[in-house]
C-alpha cells in the first residue's frame, strides 16, 4: 500500500429539506386547516478515527465527500426524510485542516474518536407551523436551510512511542530491521527511505513503536533533499533516537546539522528528550571508537551510545536507555493530568460551597 500523508478534500453537508404548503381537503370535512409538514434535515459530515489505516491513500482517489439532503416537507402533516450522513475514515493520528494549512480544526488520537466537520442544514417550516389563532389559513413555508461546503487538509502524524532521526547513510533503517519486525529498504546510497516506517520494537519483556523517517541534511527546512514535512511523524514521540554514522569524517557536525534542522521546524521538537548514539562503530578499531565518542559528547554535552546495527553491539543499552525515557515522560504526562483534574475539582468546590 502507498504512503501517502496529506491530502485535500472537499466536503459539503447536505441541504435540509422545504416546508410544505398544504391544506387538509376531506369530504364532509368542513374545517380542514393547514397540514403542511416540515422539511427533512440535511445530512451531516463526519470524521471517524479508525483501526487498521496508516495512510490516507484512499483520499488519493476520491476527494469530494457531499451528505445527502433532506426530503421535502408533504401533506398530511407529514415530514420530510432526513438526508444521510457520510463519514471520512481516517487513521488514528490524523489532524484536520482548513484551508489555510495552518489551522487545526481536529486531531484524531484514539480509534472511535468522531468530530463534526459540517452540520447538515435544518428543514423548513410547513405551513402548519405558522397557524395561530389570527391566521388559520397561512399560505407560507419556509425553505431548508442550506449545507456548508468547505476545504479541507488531511495530514497524518503516525502515533509512535520513538523517533528515529539521523543523516542520510546514518542506519536507521538498519537499526529498525534489527530491533523489530519491520523491514524497511536498506541499500548504501542516501535516501533509500522515501516515507515513513513504523516497527515494534520489544527490550526487557517491554515494547514500544519506533518510527523511521527519511534522512535530513542542512537546508531540509528550505526545502533540500526531501525536506522536512515528515519532521511531524515524530512530533507525537516522547523522545528522540539520534543515530550519528561513526564513519562520518566530522561527527559533531553531522550532530548540530541535524539539532539546527530540528530548531528550525519549530512545534518544541527540539526540546524533545533524545538519545544520542554512534553508529556503525564495527567499522572503526578501538582507537577511533575513543576518538570518535570523545568528539560527539563534546559536541552533545551529555552521554553517547556505542552502537552497531549490523553486529547488534550495544543494541541492548540503546534500547533500554529509549524505553526509560518513554516511561519517563509517560509518568510526567499522568502527573500532569493528575494536577489537571484537582485544580478542576477545587474550582468547582469553590463556587459550590
Amino acid at each position: 500500500m502507498k504512503f501517502l500523508d496529506l491530502a485535500k478534500v472537499y466536503i459539503r453537508s447536505g441541504g435540509g429539506g422545504g416546508g410544505c404548503v398544504s391544506f387538509r381537503r376531506e369530504k364532509y370535512i368542513e374545517y380542514g386547516g393547514p397540514n403542511g409538514g416540515d422539511g427533512g434535515r440535511g445530512g451531516d459530515v463526519w470524521a471517524e478515527g479508525v483501526d487498521g489505516l496508516n495512510t490516507l491513500i484512499d483520499f488519493r482517489y476520491q476527494q469530494h465527500f457531499f451528505a445527502k439532503n433532506g426530503q421535502p416537507g408533504m401533506g398530511a402533516q407529514r415530514t420530510g426524510a432526513d438526508g444521510d450522513d457520510i463519514v471520512l475514515r481516517v487513521p488514528v493520528g490524523c489532524e484536520i485542516l482548513d484551508e489555510d494549512e495552518e489551522t487545526v480544526i481536529a486531531d484524531i488520537t484514539e480509534v472511535g474518536q468522531r468530530v463534526l466537520l459540517a452540520k447538515g442544514g435544518n428543514g423548513g417550516f410547513g405551513n402548519l407551523h405558522f397557524k395561530s389563532p389570527t391566521n388559520r389559513a397561512p399560505r407560507r413555508a419556509n425553505p431548508g436551510q442550506e449545507g456548508v461546503e468547505r476545504t479541507l487538509w488531511l495530514r497524518l502524524k503516525l502515533i509512535a512511542d520513538a523517533g528515529l532521526l539521523g543523516m542520510p547513510n546514518a542506519g536507521k533503517s538498519t537499526f529498525l530491521a534489527a530491533t523489530s519486525n519491520a523491514r524497511p529498504k536498506i541499500a548504501d546510497y542516501p535516501f533509500t527511505t522515501l516515507h515513513p516506517n513504523l516497527g515494534v520494537v520489544g527490550v526487557d519483556g517491554a515494547e514500544f513503536v519506533m518510527a523511521d523517517i527519511p534522512g535530513l541534511i542542512a537546508g531540509a527546512s528550505e526545502g533540500r533533499g526531501i525536506g522536512d514535512r515528515f519532521l511531524g511523524h515524530v512530533e507525537r514521540c516522547s523522545v528522540l533516537l539520534h543515530l550519528v554514522d561513526a564513519t562520518s569524517e566530522d561527527v559533531a557536525e553531522d550532530y548540530r546539522v541535524i539539532i539546527n534542522e530540528l530548531e528550525q521546524y519549530g512545534g518544541h521538537l527540539a526540546d524533545k528528550p533524545r538519545v544520542t548514539a554512534l553508529n556503525k562503530i564495527d567499522a572503526l578499531d578501538d582507537e577511533e571508537r575513543i576518538e570518535k565518542r570523545a568528539e560527539l559528547e563534546a559536541a552533545v554535552a551529555g552521554p553517547v551510545f556505542m552502537m552497531s546495527g549490523v553486529s547488534g553491539e550495544g543494541l541492548i543499552d540503546v534500547l533500554r536507555a529509549v524505553r526509560a525515557e518513554i516511561t519517563e515522560d509517560k509518568l510526567r504526562i499522568k502527573k500532569a493530568e493528575a494536577a489537571g483534574s484537582e485544580d478542576d475539582s477545587g474550582e468547582e468546590a469553590q463556587w459550590h460551597p
